[in-house]
């Protein structure tokens, strides 16, 4: 399974109305668990040997785990900002602007990117996933900061298309 699949899965039991989801497989178990609010968090994550038996997916019905609160950020305006595109969070995780602590941010206010370029990394369950834009444009607004927590569908930067 890869991280593709494994976001699409988040999304899937976000959307379900499932309380908690655990997937084994040969190699490794997860188990996503959803709050109230229908946000699901990724809280569990195991390799195993490969002798293992793969079990199917099964809703567990109990009652959701709280998930730390994160500091929401400020919707922009909506006149001022409607003619630009929103690049959002794929993923809960953290969220890192630069490849490595010593390299550059991948991008910046004023940068021009092409659809397929990397603009951040977000870790989750100790992986790190880059973050590909989806459009071509010049970078308006970076809404997130540097190794801050991101929920799944939080805005992240602002592109104007033109």
């Amino acid at each position: 399974m890869d991280i593709r699949e494994i976001q699409n899965l988040i999304k899937f039991v976000a959307k379900s109305g499932a309380t908690e989801v655990k997937l084994e497989m040969d190699d490794f178990k997860i188990t996503i668990k959803t709050t109230e609010a229908g946000a699901a968090e990724a809280s569990y994550f195991q390799h195993y040997p490969a002798a293992q038996p793969m079990q199917q997916m099964m809703p567990q019905h109990q009652m959701p785990q709280p998930v730390a609160p994160v500091t929401p950020v400020a919707a922009p305006a909506v006149d001022d900002n409607s003619k630009y595109i929103t690049i959002k969070s794929p993923m809960i995780g953290t969220l890192y602007r630069k490849p490595a602590p010593d390299k550059a941010p991948f991008v910046e206010v004023g940068a021009t990117i092409s659809k397929g370029d990397p603009v951040c990394v977000i870790e989750a369950m100790k992986l790190f996933n880059e973050i590909e834009s989806e459009v071509s444009g010049k970078i308006i607004k970076i809404l997130v900061d540097d190794m801050s927590p991101v929920e799944f569908d939080q805005p992240l930067f602002l592109v104007d298309p033109s």
